[in-house]
């Protein structure tokens, strides 16, 4: 009858098999010892070891799958940083070549930008005065090639009006006949309107427009203003 006291262990299966080879040793030990002659000690029956179990064929399976495994996965890591590697280097090489295409493409010129206008001459300024009509008249006459001058106007102007614009004669023959003499320069009416200068004013009461006419007229009649030294 088996003891199922908590002290002892139930032996597994390996266990079992390893006893039952010591034993069998050890009685193989005796054997010898008797048919020797000799006396068997415990120490020869020890010195047989049994024959134990080892799962290291198993681990040895899966240490080598393993490293398999990681082999693969180094090859295939070098090969992706290899590819990486190549792919930068054409990038660059792709980019240099770009750039050195571009450097020798001809410039091409700049557009030459538009003339700018000539910015319109300043309209010169002239005072309200005799000095600034008589200049202003001279500046017609010239641009529209008729002789005069500052002097030859000027003295004429004030033996006839003595600088006056408004002045009027309503006594000699022009008068009498109802044209009387108007201005500084003393026109009547049908001379002015003969002899307007374009450009001016067709008021006969206009300082300017009556020194320019009066010496278009004068121009016409004695070659010039400077020539008249009376009424003329």
């Amino acid at each position: 009858m088996r003891s199922t006291h908590s002290g002892y262990t139930r032996l597994s299966k390996v266990h079992k098999f390893s006893a039952a080879g010591l034993t069998a040793a050890a009685a193989a030990t005796v054997v010898f010892a008797a048919v020797s002659g000799g006396t068997a000690s415990a120490a020869d029956a020890h010195a047989v070891k049994p024959v134990a179990w080892s799962a290291g064929s198993f681990g040895e399976t899966q240490q080598d799958e393993l490293s398999t495994y990681a082999d693969a996965a180094a090859a295939k890591a070098k090969a992706e940083a290899a590819a990486k590697v190549k792919a930068a280097a054409k990038a660059k090489a792709d980019q240099e070549r770009a750039s050195r295409s571009e450097a020798r493409k001809p410039m091409k010129p700049a557009a030459a930008k538009p003339a700018a206008k000539p910015a319109a001459p300043a309209k010169k300024a002239y005072a309200d005065n005799l000095d600034g009509w008589i200049r202003q008249s001279l500046d017609i006459l010239h641009a529209k090639g008729v002789p005069a001058s500052y002097e030859g106007i000027k003295r004429n102007i004030m033996r006839e009006s003595t600088g006056n614009p408004r002045a009027i004669n309503d006594w000699d023959v022009n008068a009498v006949n109802g044209v009387p003499s108007k201005g500084l320069l003393q026109i009547i009416d049908p001379t002015f309107k003969a002899y307007h200068v374009e450009g001016t004013s067709w008021d006969i009461w206009d300082p300017v427009a009556n020194i320019t006419a009066s010496c278009n007229y004068a121009a016409d009649k004695y070659g010039s203003m400077d020539n008249v030294n009376s009424a003329y």
